[in-house]
């Protein structure tokens, strides 16, 4: 298996508002930035939508670490939280719904192919693929570019 690196970030101007991610895949040297936006969404959304980005570029299964500040998507998938809310209906406990379900249903499906580790960096702290990363979701922010988050909901 092919030993990738990734580094995320997402980040919004508002929380909803304007979001941006960005993700960088390292491998044997090479580097891929890859980044995007919505006109409104949550930071959250974008921090998983930052993995699911990285995630989906991979041509085949790979062995995938991936840096994140989000204690939010680390501590759903290391924890094993988003597997349980699955197999709880999409329930974080009896009686509250689990959010963006969208984004985990696509991202358990993801994780099922590679053999991935998540591993959490803290955020704006000298970590240069973290802090590009931000680059990358701020930037896009800015672009003009954005789409519609369509599984956004208020």
């Amino acid at each position: 298996m092919k030993k990738i690196t990734v580094y995320t970030d997402g980040a919004c101007s508002g929380n909803p508002g304007p979001g941006g991610y960005g993700a960088i895949l390292l491998y044997k040297g090479q580097k891929k930035e890859l980044s995007g936006g919505y006109k409104l969404t949550t930071n959250n959304r974008m921090e998983i939508v930052a993995v699911l980005t990285a995630l989906e570029a991979l041509k085949e299964p790979c062995e995938v670490e991936i840096y994140s500040d989000s204690r939010y998507v680390v501590d759903a998938i290391e924890k094993g939280w988003a597997e349980k809310w699955r197999k709880n209906g999409w329930k974080r406990n009896k009686s509250d719904p689990a959010v963006n379900v969208d984004l985990w249903e696509r991202m358990l499906e993801l994780l099922s192919k590679h053999d991935v580790k998540f591993i959490w960096v803290k955020g704006h702290a000298d970590n240069p693929g973290n802090e590009r990363c931000d680059e990358l979701a701020r930037g896009f922010i800015l672009s003009g570019e954005l789409l519609e988050d369509e599984g956004y909901t208020k």
